[in-house]
Parts: structure tokens; C-alpha cells; sequence
């Protein structure tokens, strides 16, 4: 749970993302600085979230992946509840990370399509699955 969404999709799609758009387009920087910065100081209070949720009353106890029913009598708490809500967060950082993902590379793209990297390209299109996807999965 905290491999995946506190590391490897920061770095993947925040860290390498940031760093290389703009660099490839050609561009100063992302188009909505404030937005950018803002999806990336959400992670810290979400993932302490997550490490709290494991030192309260009970701890997470749902396993790695959330895959229990947690609508049981055995995973109500404020334990599951803060695991939850750290998801939701990350969630939200996610998606306005892939906002400013999509924003950025529509706004400096080249005029040549096939003179554009695949990076952007592929930025681009996980950018949007995020933005579909990520409230559905947060939803329930």
C-alpha cells in the first residue's frame, strides 16, 4: 500500500514527470505551479496518516491491499478510517498532479505530433486514466 501509492507513483508520474515534460516541450515549467506544488505537499499528510492508522487502536489489520470486507464489525474503527482517508488524499494529489499533466503537455505540445517524445505521449494518456479512474476506485 505504501509502495504503491506514496512511492512509486510520486516518483514515477510526479518526480520524473515534472522534471521531464516541461524539458521535453520545451517549456519553463508546469503550467499551474500552485496546483503542482500543492498535489505534491498532500503525500506527506497522507502518509502519516497511513503510519498513524497502523498506531491506533487496533491498527489497519485490512492486509496490503484493502481486500477485506471493511464494512464487518471487525474493521470498524479509526484505524481502517484513517487508512481510508490517507487513500483519499493521496487520490486527490494524484489527480490534480494529472490535471496539471494534461494541462501542461496540451498547452506545450509541439505542432508535429510525430516530432513529440513518447514520454509526454504516454504522460498524457495515464494522466487521464488517473483522472477517470482515481474517484471511481476512491468511491468504493
Amino acid at each position: 500500500l505504501v509502495m504503491i501509492f506514496f512511492f512509486v507513483m510520486p516518483v514515477m508520474m510526479g518526480g520524473f514527470g515534472n522534471w521531464l515534460i516541461p524539458l521535453l516541450l520545451g517549456g519553463p515549467d508546469m503550467h499551474f505551479p500552485r496546483l503542482n506544488n500543492f498535489s505534491f505537499w498532500v503525500l506527506p499528510w497522507a502518509l502519516d496518516l497511513a503510519v498513524l492508522s497502523v498506531f491506533t487502536e487496533g491498527g489497519s489489520g485490512t492486509g496490503w491491499t484493502l481486500y477485506p470486507p471493511l464494512s464487518t464489525y471487525l474493521y470498524m474503527g479509526k484505524s481502517v478510517d484513517l487508512t481510508i482517508f490517507s487513500l483519499h488524499l493521496a487520490g486527490i494529489g494524484s489527480i490534480f498532479g494529472s490535471i496539471n499533466f494534461i494541462v501542461t503537455v496540451r498547452a506545450l505540445k509541439l505542432t508535429d505530433v510525430h516530432l513529440l517524445s513518447m514520454f509526454p505521449i504516454s504522460m498524457l494518456v495515464t494522466g487521464h486514466l488517473l483522472v477517470v479512474a482515481s474517484p471511481v476506485l476512491r468511491g468504493g
